[in-house]
């Protein structure tokens, strides 16, 4: 069994164990952690998360976040002088990164309008957030937002609910639930 079928099998274990009524946000969040070099394989995977989350009684919505930045780039209003000096973006300078960020939670909320609290709301590419965004930043605005499970796929480290994506910089805390292939 490789590693993405490992987590395929502690996920369904989780998401079969009945779900309490009520809870706070951090209480829904499940980071399925896997590692960097197995994105490929977790993406031919999803459809697999997606049949034992059906199977198990629940929906499934999966928002996939690949392309979400050069769309959002694609229609900004200063998108030329960002492509000539793409310096301007660096950092904080002039908002660019939380005009990004707040825009994708609403793109993310509107597509949790559909879902209901026997839904499990999925985001996958959350690796291409890396020096554009905060994953951490998006499941703490969204995660509040979300009735069912909300369901991160996270190229990354977890230790000690510590989580660094694409074990590449210092992470942050957060309490979520973690599914790892160890």
């Amino acid at each position: 069994m490789n590693r993405i079928e490992k987590l395929v099998e502690k996920y369904t274990e989780h998401i079969t164990t009945p779900w309490p009524k009520r809870g706070a946000g951090i209480q829904r969040v499940l980071f399925v952690v896997y590692n960097p070099n197995d994105e490929l394989r977790l993406r031919a995977y999803l459809p697999e998360f997606e049949l034992r989350t059906i199977q198990a009684g629940y929906h499934w919505l999966l928002h996939d976040l690949t392309n979400s930045f050069p769309k959002w780039l694609s229609g900004h209003r200063y998108k030329e002088k960002y492509f000539a000096q793409p310096e301007l973006m660096d950092g904080y300078q002039h908002g660019v990164v939380e005009e990004f960020t707040e825009d994708l939670c609403e793109q993310i909320a509107d597509t949790l309008d559909q879902a209901d609290d026997k839904t499990v709301f999925a985001l996958s590419g959350v690796g291409t957030l890396f020096g554009v965004s905060s994953v951490s930043t998006v499941v703490e605005k969204v995660a509040p937002k979300v009735y069912g499970r909300l369901v991160v796929f996270f190229p990354g480290q977890v230790e000690n609910n510590n989580y660094r994506l694409l074990d590449a910089r210092d992470g942050w805390n957060y309490l979520a639930v973690n599914i790892t292939a160890a």
